[in-house]
């Protein structure tokens, strides 16, 4: 499929953009390249699409459930029992719902780790985006629960060689507080033999670490690191309660992070020590982690939260800038992921969003990326490009209502059965 847009503004100047069989093939003015399609970009940027490092997709469904609480209250008395009640049909229109609101918000890869795998799946192959999924592994030091999840894991994974280029099976061992020792071992061997991503909770609360101390004798990242968890496969999320010890082992063994900022505040886990990890040359990609505690999915303004709570934390309203914030929600996590994508190159995955420059929030336009970060929200996307197939223009999405009815039933049901 080829797709031609013209006039388009990229970096200060009107240029046209050819798209052949989901790669950029050209770039220049006056192209004479025919196309399938034809968009005119005037008035419109094109921009590299988002990635959310850290999400689990289908608790969209959970959106405003509960709210104002504190953690194990939350988890225990709200979140864990809604979802289990959840079915892979369930979480096939979570996930759906939550890759529309992406889709809106100019996200095209998400990293997420849910129940209900292959409802995910489902659900990503047809909203046409990209995606790393994990089954959630949880074993809770039960040997035979331990047992049946590698099973469902290997299993899974030789399901993955039917998905399509766009989706990546990855590993989700969900916790240190969760997984059995021998489970976060056997995650790191068979991620080693199959070249898989991991996708894991680190570090995010001062429970986790005070009670890794009394089990272990070691902090979590010391204690990953002790039985050769860690690696440059695998993304931690959170990463909130670490040393300057802690730190120094994740740059040594090339674990990325997913920093996920509105999520930390609203749960009150604490503040993501970013200075500190970015100095070691760590590779950071943010993430809004899941609806239940975000509320939202929309990169725009977790990057503005990412940027402000540093530069207030650190007392300078120089730290984490604008530019710094936008890297780490497009080539950085492509980078972590093996994308290629974003960026806007000759070559690059045509993956892409286009803003509407006469948006207010977009206006008078001094300039482009600290207005993406400081002011855009996801009303400034007109279109939004994945794989070179057009997934929203003129910010109408194919199947829209389609998709909230079914959210909104699935929702109606769940709730009427507890």
């Amino acid at each position: 499929m080829s797709l031609l847009i013209k006039r388009v503004t990229l970096n200060d100047k009107l240029t046209d953009v050819f798209v052949d069989d989901g790669i950029i093939a050209r770039i220049g003015e006056n192209l004479k390249q025919k196309a399938k399609t034809v968009i005119d970009g005037s008035g419109k940027a094109i921009i590299p699409s988002f990635h959310n490092a850290h999400t689990h997709a289908a608790m969209s469904l959970m959106r405003g459930y509960a709210d104002d609480l504190k953690l194990r209250e939350w988890l225990t008395r709200h979140i864990w029992p809604f979802e289990s009640r959840l079915t892979e049909e369930d979480v096939y229109n979570g996930t759906r719902l939550a890759c529309l609101e992406m889709i809106k918000s100019g996200t095209t890869f998400f990293n997420d780790m849910y129940w209900h795998h292959r409802g995910t799946i489902r659900a990503v192959e047809e909203m046409g985006l990209r995606a790393a999924v994990s089954a959630v592994m949880i074993d809770n030091f039960d040997p035979d629960k331990a047992t049946q999840q590698k099973t469902v894991n290997e299993r899974l994974f030789e399901e993955s060689a039917g998905y399509s280029e766009r989706i990546q099976f990855s590993l989700g061992p969900h916790a240190i507080y969760t997984v059995s020792e021998e489970s976060l071992r056997w995650c790191a061997q068979f991620a080693a033999v199959n070249n898989l991503r991991i996708h894991i909770h680190l570090s995010e609360t001062e429970t986790e670490v005070a009670d890794c101390l009394k089990k272990h004798g070691m902090r979590p990242v010391e204690y990953l690191h002790h039985i050769g968890f860690l690696g440059a496969n695998v993304t931690a999320a959170h990463v909130i309660h670490v040393t300057e010890k802690e730190i120094d082992i994740l740059a040594k063994t090339r674990v990325s992070i997913a920093h996920c900022p509105t999520s930390n505040m609203k749960l009150c886990s604490g503040k993501f020590p970013y200075s500190a990890i970015a100095k070691k040359g760590i590779a950071i990609a943010i993430g809004t982690d899941g609806c239940a505690s975000n509320n939202n999915l929309d990169m725009s303004e977790e990057m503005k939260i990412a940027a402000l709570s540093e530069k207030f934390a650190q007392g300078d309203p120089s730290a984490l800038g604008a530019s710094e914030a936008f890297i780490h929600t497009t080539s950085t996590p492509a980078e972590i992921f093996g994308l290629n994508s974003g960026k806007i190159d000759e070559g690059k995955s045509a993956d892409f969003i286009l803003l509407d420059l006469n948006n207010v929030r977009l206006l008078p336009g001094h300039n482009l990326i600290s207005d993406i970060v400081y002011s855009a929200d996801s009303s400034c996307i007109d279109t939004t490009v994945c794989a070179g197939k057009i997934l929203m223009l003129n910010r109408r999405v194919e199947s829209e209502q389609e998709i909230v009815n079914a959210a909104r039933e699935t929702c109606n049901h769940i709730v009427a059965t507890k």
